[in-house]
C-alpha cells in the first residue's frame, strides 16, 4: 500500500510574522520557511505505518513556488520514499490544492492519504475535508491514535465531550492533531541519502486544476497593541474601572 502525504511549506512557527505597509500581505522574503508542523506529524505517522510493514511506499508531495525543493528534500531526509513537487507561483487555496492532490491520487492509487489537520499559515482547516469529499471516500479528522488492520483504519480522535473512535473503510483520509506523534530528528547521513531519492516536479497547469481564488483577501492587518495595564486597589475599585470601559 502506498501512503500520500500532502507536505506543505510554510513560514517557520517561530518567526514572528510581520505585515506588510499596504496590508496587501505577510513579510516573507528573507524569513525561515519550515515544514507546517501538523504535515510533519503526517509524515511521521505514515513512516511508523510502513515501518510496522502496512505500507510499502510513502510519497510525499507539495505545491508550491520552485524553490521549494528543499523542502521536499527535508520530507526524503525523514524518510520518504520519494516526492512529487506541483509547482505554483501562486497561492493555492484549500479547494484548489484539495484538486491538485485528488489527481495525484488518480496517478498514484494510494490506499491512503495522510494530511496535517491545518496548516499555520492560513488555519483553513478545510483541504483534508474537502479532499475526502471529491474523491468520495471516508474521511477521519484530528487523529490522535490510528491503527491500520484488515483494510480499515481505526482513529481516535478527541472531541468536546472527550475522545471519539472511528472506523473508516480504506482508501481513506486522514488529518493529524499534536498529540498523534512527535515527529524524529533528521540526521546528517539521511539528509545525504535524500540527494539521490527520487523528486518527480510537475506543472499546476498540466493537471488541469485552475488555482483561481474563490476566496479574496482585501487586507492583512496586525493585532491590535495591547494597551497599559493598570492598578487597582480592591475589588469595588476593580468594577468602577470595567463599568468606565463599558465592559459591565
Amino acid at each position: 500500500m502506498k501512503i500520500l502525504v500532502a507536505y506543505k511549506r510554510v513560514v517557520d512557527y517561530n518567526v514572528r510574522i510581520q505585515v506588510k505597509p499596504d496590508g496587501s500581505g505577510v513579510v516573507t522574503d528573507g524569513v525561515k520557511l519550515s515544514a507546517n508542523p501538523f504535515d510533519d506529524i503526517a509524515l511521521e505517522e505514515a513512516l511508523r505505518l510502513r515501518d510496522k510493514g502496512v505500507a510499502s511506499e510513502v510519497i510525499v508531495a507539495t505545491i508550491a513556488p520552485a524553490d521549494a525543493q528543499p523542502h521536499l528534500r527535508n520530507g526524503l531526509a525523514m524518510g520518504a520514499n520519494r516526492a512529487i513537487h506541483v509547482v505554483s507561483d501562486q497561492a493555492v487555496q484549500p479547494l484548489a490544492a484539495a484538486r491538485v492532490l485528488l489527481k495525484l491520487i488518480e496517478k498514484e492509487q494510494p490506499g491512503l492519504v495522510i494530511l496535517g489537520k491545518q496548516a499555520i499559515d492560513d488555519d483553513a482547516n478545510q483541504t483534508g475535508q474537502m479532499l475526502a469529499t471529491l474523491w468520495g471516500r471516508p474521511q477521519a479528522t484530528f487523529a490522535s491514535k490510528v491503527a491500520i488492520a484488515d483494510g480499515r483504519a481505526v482513529v481516535d480522535r478527541e472531541v468536546d465531550a472527550g475522545m471519539e473512535t472511528l472506523d473508516v473503510e480504506l482508501p481513506a483520509v486522514i488529518t493529524t492533531d499534536l498529540r498523534l506523534n512527535e515527529p524524529r530528528f533528521i540526521k546528517l547521513p539521511d539528509i545525504m541519502k535524500a540527494k539521490s531519492k527520487p523528486l518527480e516536479t510537475l506543472q499546476l497547469a498540466d493537471l488541469g486544476v485552475e488555482s483561481g481564488e474563490q476566496l479574496k483577501v482585501t487586507h492583512y492587518a496586525p493585532p491590535a497593541k495591547r494597551s497599559r495595564g493598570v492598578m487597582v486597589k480592591d475589588v469595588p475599585e476593580l468594577i468602577s474601572a470595567l463599568k468606565a470601559k463599558g465592559l459591565l
